[in-house]
């Protein structure tokens, strides 16, 4: 950038002329400058030799200081830099670097300088080659006086002896290690641009080093070391920014680091020792605060970020950040070109939102790696897979690292499997080659409301990625994030150790073959409980284990339950419900410290036995929850058996036939009033027991359902498509069945993650799982008419138990004799919305000639069915009809049909 620099107007004639003191170079030399220019152009200097005096000549590092040349310069350092000054040039003198310099003398503040100088012993007059004038009579008093008095340069007892040492120390290390942190007076010598400067320290042994130091925190443009080069943008505006504050002022510094960023962990090196360092990193305070906060607020400094270790602790890198957001909102100097701020929610690479919310709570139900994470919502239990902000953990493939890539998923492991998590989406990383795109967040846990980043970073069991300077996405912890590895650093922690772990061995799979597994399964069977880590879930009820103990795996198979077959690839089918009881054992059990017991080995090595989470047995909560049968074989022998079949009474649970059963059962201290009429069993379900859905034809419902129909198929032909239809249970809707064609139907269960829904058609009964993509919301002009199926069951009687070899026999004889077909019923009860009943064939010739003659009694007969005396509270109203139901029983006992094929033996009741 071209500097434009303006001129004091300064006249040759002996007229005062006005600047101000910038810098004493000794006790008779100062610089000075103008005033800036209009457009913040550098102002000119020159160099003032005060007449008639002279002082000692400060040192360098080929020569030492004369005697009392420190205190001579600083005595007028103290008295000048920074002030107004009046002077008169007597003389000019050739320039020096286009640098003007006179003669002659000055005031500050109505102080004549020389006078100072001399009246203090500073200065000593030189021999005068012209007659003395007054003022030569007056200022050769006021050295007379001086030596008199033993001041200053006349002091008998001569300087404080001490070392100057204008080099960098040679033990780099050794001088941060002894300093670091330490508050240490100091002189600014030079400002080689705004962020670096050199100082001398006064050293609590007397003596002076010399050190160059560079502002923690922050970074100012590059000024030109070549006449022929310019400097970078707004590094001349920065300098002079820090020049005319701190130059030749005296200030406080606090060395904080060697200039080495942290090495990338590791990273592969030399043992060699470091050479001596050019530059210290580290803090100047100024009574009036800290000039990098200031640069940054101005817009002459941008933030280092990786300088927060250093600063977090004492809320420096707070202020920074500060300083930072308001030069960004006024768009400042080197900020003039930063992106608004915004306020809206994370979004893509292209700018569309990801669809998701940003902050959500959720449970941690996996942990991938050192960093990354899958957490279940709340809400909706959509599973999201995250990678920690601006984490980077060590990579498993890695030998070198593979220990604590271990380790830190590990950590992440027990701090938070299971456990409430609240988290934030800072920033989505776009697809970029072999990496999908990721969802990247800050997540917090328990009461403090920890970032675990933060703690996985301190604990040196994770990196913090360097992000480039114009990249906002990243951690809004950063600078914790940053203080954390500083941590990790200073302590030698983890990755950071320098100490290359071995990789982990190979854990022995003990489940390999049934050999291997048979010569431990006596050792199991002896231990009883066994702690150890669910590594894999591979179907609700088998489980690869892991024994951190022994550094052994096997395969763990639940005993006394069958969960639904998963697929074990793209080309397989899972069985109904197969891979819901695979994800919830997944999200119950995935990765928790557990215990189990060992029972037997199956063919394959897999060991037989129970799994425990702290007190819960996962058989019985897999069959609680409907998603496992008890498997009666091998339930019987277990000590927990009655647990696991109390449980199975919720496997089939009904939300609906729950309510129906709790509902008000009408008086049944009297038959009800005979109401036959005629229907078509239009469903029948065997889950649970038998039960089945009637249309009553001969209706106006039916009339009703035909014509409603017609309309239906031709207003799904021309419906728009609604985007996005997510149901709910309970909803009524249009649903796709298997033919083809769109009929009404109610939402059971709605599954967000499958996206299906398990529906019930309202007009037959019918029950099936359809695609949300086959599902719309049901227009409100087909809501009216209401549903033509009704749910039922037969009255007195029950099938033979599900577990009966005649139990298949029996349903087929219902659904020859019933499905399909037309038939009479008579209401024998209602409870809640079903309705119990007597079926009639109408050309069976026997109900022509026993009014009490029907299906429900033919089961009875061929021994597939028994008296339900436990479910049909109202048999006592009925005696004549029970009458006939127990003769029909007595006849199948004589003829040895069905259940009774082996000798007189009922069903229990």
């Amino acid at each position: 950038m071209e500097i434009y620099c303006n001129t004091l107007s300064l006249s040759l004639s002996l007229s005062s002329m006005k600047a101000v003191v910038k810098s004493v170079v000794s006790g008779d030399t100062l610089v000075l400058r103008g005033p800036p220019g209009l457009q913040g152009q550098t102002p000119k200097e020159r160099i003032l030799h005060l007449a008639d005096v002279s002082a000692p000549r400060m040192g360098n590092s080929t020569r030492e200081d004369e005697p009392w040349a420190f205190e001579s310069r600083d005595f007028l350092r103290a008295m000048a830099v920074g002030k107004p000054i009046s002077f008169t040039s007597t003389h000019t003198l050739p320039p020096n670097d286009d640098i003007t310099r006179d003669i002659g003398t000055a005031e500050i503040g109505g102080l004549d300088v020389t006078s100072e100088l001399l009246k203090n012993g500073w200065a000593k007059l030189k021999e005068l080659k012209r007659d003395p004038t007054d003022d030569d009579t007056r200022k050769r008093e006021l050295e007379d006086e001086a030596k008199a008095a033993g001041l200053g340069l006349w002091n008998p007892h001569g300087p404080q002896s001490r070392a100057v040492h204008h080099t960098m120390p040679q033990d780099s290390q050794a001088f941060v290690s002894e300093c670091k942190g330490k508050s240490i007076d100091a002189l600014v010598e030079q400002v080689r641009d705004g962020s670096t400067l050199r100082v001398r320290l006064f050293m609590p042994d007397g003596d002076h080093q010399w050190i160059n130091i560079a502002l923690a925190g922050v970074r100012c443009a590059r000024t030109s070391s070549k006449p022929d080069e310019p400097s970078e943008p707004w590094a001349e505006e920065a300098k002079f920014f820090t020049e005319s504050r701190l130059l030749q002022r005296a200030v406080r510094v606090v060395i904080l680091s060697l200039p080495n960023s942290p090495a990338t962990p590791f990273q592969t090196g030399t043992s060699a020792p470091p050479p001596p360092a050019s530059i210290f990193i580290g803090s100047v305070l100024h009574p009036a605060g800290n000039v990098a906060e200031h640069l940054v607020a101005a817009g002459l400094a941008r933030v280092v970020d990786w300088h927060a270790g250093m600063l977090a602790s004492g809320g420096g890198m707070e202020r920074l950040r500060a300083a930072e957001k308001v030069a960004k909102e006024k768009r400042a100097c080197l900020y003039a070109g930063a992106p608004t701020p915004s306020v809206t929610a994370p979004t893509t690479a292209n700018g569309s939102p990801n669809g998701c919310s940003p902050s959500f709570e959720g449970v941690v139900i996996r942990v991938w790696s050192g960093d990354q994470i899958s957490v279940a919502e709340k809400e909706n239990g959509k599973e999201r897979r995250l990678h920690l902000s601006s984490t980077r953990g060590p990579k498993l493939s890695d030998p070198k690292q593979a220990f604590y890539a271990q380790e830190a998923r590990e950590f992440l492991r027990k701090r938070l499997i299971g456990k409430n998590v609240r988290v934030t989406v800072d920033f989505i990383r776009p697809r970029e080659g072999e990496f999908d795109e990721r969802e990247c967040a800050t997540v917090r846990y328990g009461g403090q409301n920890s970032n675990i980043a933060e703690q996985l970073i301190e604990k040196g069991l994770a990196s913090v990625v360097r992000h480039r300077r114009d990249d906002e996405d990243r951690s809004p912890d950063y600078d914790k994030l940053m203080a954390a590895e500083q941590t990790a650093l200073t302590e030698v922690r983890g990755i950071h150790s320098g100490k290359e772990q071995p990789s982990p061995k190979q854990p022995l799979n003990l489940s390999e073959t049934a050999v291997r597994a048979n010569s431990f399964l006596s050792a199991f069977k002896r231990q009883g409980k066994i702690p150890a880590v669910v590594d894999y879930v591979a179907s609700g009820s088998r489980f690869k284990l892991f024994l951190p103990k022994d550094n052994q795996t096997l395969t763990l198979v639940l005993s006394g339950i069958r969960t639904p077959r998963t697929a074990r690839n793209a080309s397989e089918k899972s069985e109904p419900y197969g891979s819901e009881a695979a994800e919830f054992a997944t999200r119950r059990y995935m990765q928790r410290d557990i215990e189990f017991e060992v029972e037997s080995a199956d063919k394959s090595g897999g060991f037989i036995g129970c799994l425990w989470l702290k007190n819960e047995n996962a058989a019985i909560s897999l069959v609680r929850e409907g998603y496992a049968f008890v498997h009666a074989f091998s339930a019987d022998g277990l000590s927990w058996a009655k647990q696991i079949y109390d449980a199975e009474v919720w496997k089939d649970y009904d939300e609906e036939a729950e309510k129906a059963a709790q509902a008000p059962v009408e008086d049944v201290s009297a038959p009800l009033k005979a109401e036959y009429m005629d229907v078509i069993i239009s469903d029948v379900r065997t889950k649970n027991g038998l039960s089945f859905s009637v249309q009553v034809l001969n209706t106006e419902g039916i009339a009703s359902l035909e014509k409603l129909m017609r309309d239906f198929s031709l207003h799904h032909k021309s419906a728009a498509v609604p985007a996005n239809f997510t149901p709910t249970n309970g909803d009524l809707v249009s649903a796709k069945f298997s033919d083809g064609s769109w009929y009404r139907a109610k939402i059971r269960r709605a599954s967000p993650v499958k996206k299906e829904a398990e529906v019930t058609f309202i007009d037959y009964g019918n029950q099936d799982i359809v695609r949300f993509s086959d599902l719309r919301p049901l227009d409100p002009k087909f809501r009216s008419l209401p549903g033509q199926a009704q749910d039922a069951r037969l009255s007195f009687v029950k099938l033979v138990n599900p577990d009966s070899e005649y139990y298949q026999e029996a349903i087929d004889r219902f659904r020859s004799l019933c499905e399909g077909r037309k038939l009479i019923a008579n209401i024998d009860q209602r409870a809640g919305n079903i309705l119990h009943l007597r079926l009639i064939d109408p050309v069976d010739p026997a109900s022509a000639q026993n009014p009490f003659a029907c299906v429900n009694a033919d089961l009875l007969r061929e021994g597939l069915a028994s008296i339900d005396r436990k479910n049909c509270k109202y048999l006592g109203v009925y005696p004549q009809v029970i009458k006939h139901l127990q003769e029909c029983v007595a006849a199948g006992k004589r003829e040895r049909l069905g259940m009774f094929e082996f000798g007189d033996i009922e069903e229990d009741e």
